[in-house]
């Protein structure tokens, strides 16, 4: 069964713990194969996009071992740098892994990456970055072979800061020849994790969260254990949650100085955020302001990954207003579905127009993907009625148990709960 129903009208109260990262676990995941050892990661989320990063590691010779939320894999048997094509079609993030097996293997082969459809998100750039490291690339029609007989630091330039590119350089670097340079470099939290996590394995970066990252090559790194830093755009989403339900909750573990662009967006709607003894508390009780548009931007703008859920709040609140996004050209499909809600809104590819309604109704809707299902449910927790989400598994893939977390605020759900192996 995947659906969620959702009986809306009740507003969020309570306290809910936020779960660790999942755009931060994923390339740290394919960042476990450059060490020939054992990797503790403490806080790692048990959502299905892991799930997948995991068989793809398993069939790779990893062993891996779950204690709780705390995850172990052991990469010394690592044998393979070949994906196959059934574990690359179900996740963009196998990606990752192209850097990373070219350090452990000198060589990898990728079948091009799959995930949400929310948009072309061309690697070119990626494979632009990697051959100014001396790797060949040979592109065909369903997969990628790189090859390189040693990676050789060099100068990236960016003409976009590309979360992934950014990461897929810093992978295939970190034991390689000399010194690289990657310039115009993303400057997401990720990114940071990412460096602190390799810098704690023994690896040489300096700059993450600037325009310039400096990688050192090394010539091993070690054992570590890692704490998974919690996930900004769950945190978001709840936040949203409680502002359609015009509820009042806190927030423990958020990231809070992750989350600027959004917390300054909601204050300007009326929403009420303190900071008080490392949690974040969130009122949405009183008098909420016309709707308010918002531009997408990289970090630290505000995030694409919560402008669906920006959307289906702003389509709830009086008056009109413009998101524009820049980030993904097809990243307004929620939009059809929030309409089937009551919503008003119209759009192209870059420009989503917005004219508030009193309230949304609960219907029949269908998740497309990842963010636009869990926009579904903001707009369906504050919605008059029930909504049933089909397509449950698009929102597993980010959230560890979105149902549950919800319910202990006080939301009215039904969920059958799909189960992971492992």
């Amino acid at each position: 069964m995947e659906w969620i129903e959702i009986w809306g009208g009740q507003p969020l109260r309570g306290s809910v713990k936020v779960q660790g990262s999942k755009n931060t676990v994923l390339p740290i995941l394919a960042a476990t194969i450059l060490h020939k050892g054992i990797t503790v990661l403490r806080g790692c989320p048990r959502i299905t996009d892991v799930h997948y990063m995991l068989q793809i590691l398993e069939h790779m010779g990893c062993v891996v071992r779950w204690e709780e939320d705390t995850l172990i894999i052991n990469t010394v048997s690592l044998n393979s740098c070949v994906i196959p094509i059934e574990y690359a079609n179900k996740m963009r993030s196998s990606i990752f892994l192209l850097g990373s097996m070219l350090s452990r293997f000198k060589e990898a082969r990728l079948p091009y990456p799959g995930g949400c459809v929310i948009g072309e998100r061309p690697i070119e750039l990626h494979l632009k970055g990697l051959q100014k490291l001396h790797v060949s690339i040979e592109a065909g029609e369903e997969e990628l072979i790189a090859k390189a007989e040693q990676i050789i630091g060099g100068e990236v330039k960016f003409s976009f800061p590309s979360v992934g590119a950014t990461e897929n350089i810093i992978l295939a670097s970190v034991l390689g020849k000399g010194t690289t340079y990657i310039k115009g470099a993303a400057k997401e939290p990720e990114i940071m994790e990412l460096c602190r996590f390799l810098n704690e394995m023994g690896a040489d970066i300096a700059g993450a969260g600037n325009d310039e990252i400096v990688i050192r090559g090394v010539g091993k790194l070690h054992d570590v254990e890692f704490q998974i830093v919690t996930d900004r755009i769950v945190a978001g989403t709840y936040i949203l949650a409680t502002i359609s339900s015009r509820g009042k909750i806190t927030l423990t573990d958020a990231p809070i100085s992750h989350m600027t662009a959004l917390l300054e967006a909601v204050e300007k709607m009326g929403v009420i955020c303190r900071v008080e003894n490392e949690k974040l508390h969130i009122d949405a009780t009183g008098k909420i302001k016309n709707a308010i548009g918002v531009k997408t931007e990289p970090y630290p703008g505000f995030p694409t990954d919560l402008q669906s859920q920006f959307m289906a709040v702003n389509a709830a609140l009086e008056g009109e207003c413009y998101i524009q996004e820049t980030l993904f050209e097809a990243r307004f499909k929620v939009a059809e579905e929030l309409n089937k809600m009551g919503a008003k809104i119209k759009y192209d590819d870059q420009v989503a127009q917005i004219i508030g309604s009193d309230k949304l109704h609960g219907t029949e809707v269908e998740a497309k993907e990842l963010r636009g299902g869990a926009a579904l449910v903001v707009a369906a927790i504050g919605a008059k009625g029930v909504t049933r989400i089909r397509n449950r598994h698009f929102i597993d893939r980010g959230y560890e148990d979105i149902c549950k977390d919800l319910i202990s605020l006080g939301a009215k759900i039904t969920c059958p709960r799909m189960l992971l192996k492992g």
